[in-house]
């Protein structure tokens, strides 16, 4: 049997946000809660799980370590990394 100790580190891609329309209301800002749920009250029925998937991606990027960091670079274009170059941290990570 392994134990965790007390102070291990936390992990780097943080918890998932369950995937209910509260939870990610309550993990969007402002502006993006006020915009998510008037998506959610307007669409059908048969749209609203495409709705609640895209802005989960928004709320789960938004809480990635140095998002706001990353967003800053790639709107001065500096920092920038190629798909291949992404893929293959990616799966560096994964290891």
């Amino acid at each position: 049997m392994t134990a965790l100790s007390e102070h291990s580190a936390p992990d780097p891609r943080g918890r998932a946000i369950p995937h209910t329309i509260n939870a990610i209301g309550d993990a969007l800002t402002g502006e993006q809660r006020a915009r998510f749920y008037g998506e959610v009250l307007a669409a059908e029925a048969d749209l609203l799980p495409a709705v609640m998937n895209r802005w989960w991606k928004i709320a789960m990027l938004d809480r990635a370590p140095g998002a706001e960091r990353s967003r800053a670079n790639a709107a001065a274009g500096r920092n920038l990394l190629s798909v291949d170059d992404l893929a293959a941290r990616l799966e560096g990570s994964a290891r």
